[in-house]
C-alpha cells in the first residue's frame, strides 16, 4: 500500500522529511558506512510511506511478496522512510516524543491477531528472547520492526534497521538528549525479552538528530 502524506508540520512527520529533503546526511548512522539514496518519503512522490507489498517494491524485493503475505497479516508496518545504501535497504522508524513508543496490537482482528502471535514467536525464539512478554502488548511496534527485519534477513535480504529518534523537539515536548531515548529502548529490549547480543544487534541503528538543526 502506498500511502501520500501532507507535508509535515510538527512532529518526526515534519522533521524526518525535512531531513530528506537537506540530504539525509544526519540520518546515516556511524554504524553504517556509505551514502543513502532515500527512495520515500519524496515531495515528488508525495511524501508517500509504504507498507505491506508496496514496500518491497520500493526496495527491490518485490519478488518476496508472497512469502511476506504468509508471514504477516496486511495492515503491517508503515515505513515512516525507505532507503538504499547499495543493494541494503534501509528500514526507518521515525519518533519526536516517547508516548509514540507505547503501541498494542489492540485494532487487529483475531485471525490476524493469530498470525501475528505465530511470526512474533518464531522471531523471538530466534533471537533468544527470554519468555517473559507478549511482543503484541506495550511495545508491538518495536516489536513488529524487528519481526519484519528478521524476515528480509532470513530471505537473504541484507536489510538494516534504522531507529531515528529526535531530540529537542518542544513542540511536541520530546527529549532533549539521546540519553533518555536510550533509556526507552534498553527498557524496551528488557520488556521483550532480548539479550543483549542477539542475531539482529548487528543490524539496528540509532540516531538522535537534534530539530534545531532543521529549523
Amino acid at each position: 500500500m502506498r500511502v501520500a502524506q501532507p507535508e509535515g508540520t510538527r512532529g518526526s512527520l515534519k522533521w524526518l522529511q525535512r531531513a530528506i529533503e537537506q540530504d539525509g546526511a544526519m540520518l546515516r548512522p556511524v554504524s553504517l558506512s556509505g551514502d543513502i539514496r532515500w527512495v520515500s518519503p519524496l515531495r515528488v512522490d508525495n511524501f508517500a510511506e509504504y507498507r505491506d507489498a508496496a514496500f518491497l517494491d520500493v526496495i527491490g524485493q518485490g519478488h518476496l511478496k508472497t512469502a511476506l503475505a504468509d508471514f504477516w497479516p496486511r495492515g503491517g508496518p508503515q515505513w515512516d522512510a525507505l532507503g538504499l545504501m547499495g543493494d541494503k535497504p534501509i528500514l526507518v522508524e521515525a519518533k519526536a516524543h516517547i508516548d509514540e513508543f507505547f503501541s498494542p496490537a489492540s485494532q487487529a482482528s483475531e485471525r490476524s491477531l493469530a498470525k501475528i502471535h505465530t511470526a512474533l514467536e518464531s522471531v523471538s525464539a530466534r533471537l533468544g528472547a527470554r519468555e517473559v512478554s507478549d511482543w503484541t502488548k506495550v511495545f508491538f511496534q518495536y516489536a513488529n520492526r524487528i519481526a519484519h527485519l528478521d524476515f528480509l534477513r532470513a530471505h537473504n535480504v541484507d536489510a538494516h534497521l534504522l531507529f531515528v529518534s529526535f531530540i529537542n523537539d518542544e513542540d511536541m515536548n520530546g527529549p532533549n538528549s539521546s540519553v533518555e531515548w536510550s533509556g526507552v529502548f534498553r527498557a524496551a529490549d528488557y520488556a521483550l525479552g532480548l539479550p543483549k547480543r542477539h542475531p539482529l544487534r548487528p543490524y539496528i541503528h540509532h540516531v538522535f538528530p537534534d530539530v534545531n538543526a532543521l529549523m
